[in-house]
């Protein structure tokens, strides 16, 4: 302990507070589905590095690409040349992307932010209109651009609320939604409401798009009932707007396909990817309809190392393992064996009140017995407590965990997992 805690000490005297840290671990190596702290002790990751780290920590062929790479360059920049690295991915990723997508061209970043950043721009200027609309408990990133989107958290937009402009947002049809008394029919009202609003506050001819997650992240994980996804798509169609996919946290894989619209049949006009893209190295993209892309002039966009040929290789070499290792499969087959474990266990700990997600994103979401109310006041104290007991894992939402450990975990590990998780609760007592 004593490393960790001069390490922390050195951390908290140089580290700006506004980095908001979800326990006092440190790190210092990684290996598969493990984390190892500064005294050597080990840990489940289950957070993968917030649903980052797709094939594990430092899997040989990651790192074996990375260092071939920089063996040969590390950074020319695309807007002085042509890097294979940074045309391979995207073909890539284009290979793999729904419909029209595969013959679509894209751009790559630094981050899912940026992604985002670049999406809303794309849409804007292709399009000639203002304004997006977006969704409560969505969260799309910090930066000032992506902010104006994020609503999953008063806290992020605290004295900048004027300055995030361009969106409007209307609520997302989670079951916590107050009307409605099914997932259809909440979807439906949320429909409902966004037309609402293009006969009364929203011009439709100044509306570029609807920004959406597959799958709400850090807003708790919710998965959209059936029909309202398909639903955007069609008001997209009917009023010429651009369906835009943040995939940022869903995308490659974590959901047991490639991208998560898939489970719905919806295809995207513009697609954003980040988190597992670079296989742990900053790495973001943007993919858009071939139409829309060549419409956006030479010199709308830039990113000094966006596609970093080290970052590239690392995303490349990460999306060959998913596909030859059968990641997709396992993230389904290991998601619906954890999803089953939680589920049992609400019988006899109170405390769990829902659990849901898709494939290897769950969200375990803890209540007060008492009240049915999400435990807000101490999922902190009980992430810290997991981590501390053996697994690494955040929350999302008000007091959800969040489970999204690397693909490549066996069931061995979930049960290892599970195990701990569920330990905790159990000595725990909502007072």
């Amino acid at each position: 302990m004593e490393i960790s805690q001069a390490l922390l000490a050195r951390y908290k005297d140089v580290v700006a507070p506004a980095i908001y840290r979800y326990t006092d671990l440190t790190f210092v190596r990684g290996e598969g589905v493990y984390l190892y702290d500064a005294d050597g002790r080990r840990y489940l990751d289950f957070s993968a590095g917030i649903a980052t780290m797709a094939v594990g920590h430092q899997h040989p062929r990651v790192v074996e690409a990375v260092i071939r790479q920089a063996q040969r360059l590390f950074h020319a920049a695309a807007h002085i040349g042509v890097m294979e690295p940074y045309v391979a991915l995207l073909e890539k990723v284009r290979s793999l992307a729904p419909g029209r997508l595969k013959d679509g061209k894209g751009v790559l970043l630094n981050s899912g932010s940026e992604a985002v950043e670049a999406a809303l721009k794309l849409a804007r200027y292709v399009t000639g209109r203002p304004l997006i609309i977006a969704f409560q408990h969505a969260f799309h990133g910090r930066p000032m651009g992506a902010l104006a989107a994020t609503a999953s958290n008063a806290l992020f937009r605290r004295r900048l609320s004027g300055l995030a402009v361009g969106v409007y947002h209307v609520p997302y049809p989670t079951p916590r939604a107050p009307f409605g008394r099914s997932p259809e029919e909440r979807g439906q009202i949320v429909l409902e409401l966004i037309e609402e609003a293009l006969r009364t506050v929203l011009p439709p001819e100044d509306v570029a798009g609807i920004l959406v997650e597959p799958i709400l992240g850090e807003g708790g994980y919710f998965v959209p009932p059936p029909g309202f996804l398909e639903g955007l798509r069609a008001l997209c169609d009917r009023y010429g707007f651009l369906f835009i996919a943040d995939e940022v946290q869903t995308g490659l894989g974590r959901t047991g396909r490639w991208f998560a619209v898939e489970h719905w049949g919806v295809e995207p006009d513009i697609l954003i990817l980040g988190k597992a893209l670079g296989g742990g190295l900053p790495l973001g993209a943007v993919l858009a309809r071939r139409e829309l892309a060549d419409a956006w002039d030479p010199g709308a966009h830039g990113s000094t190392f966006g596609g970093n040929p080290l970052a590239c290789q690392a995303g490349l070499a990460t999306i060959a393992i998913i596909e030859e290792e059968g990641l997709l499969a396992r993230a389904r087959q290991i998601g619906a064996y954890l999803r089953e474990r939680f589920e049992e266990a609400c019988s006899s700990l109170p405390i769990i009140g829902d659990v849901r997600g898709l494939g290897l994103m769950l969200g375990v979401e803890l209540i007060d017995p008492d009240t049915g109310k999400p435990a807000a006041a101490h999922i902190g104290e009980i992430v810290r407590a997991i981590s501390q007991a053996g697994v690494v894992i955040t929350k999302c939402g008000e007091a959800t965990l969040r489970v999204v450990p690397p693909l490549i975990l066996t069931q061995e590990q979930a049960d290892e997992g599970v195990e701990i998780i569920l330990n905790t609760l159990r000595g725990w007592r909502i007072r």
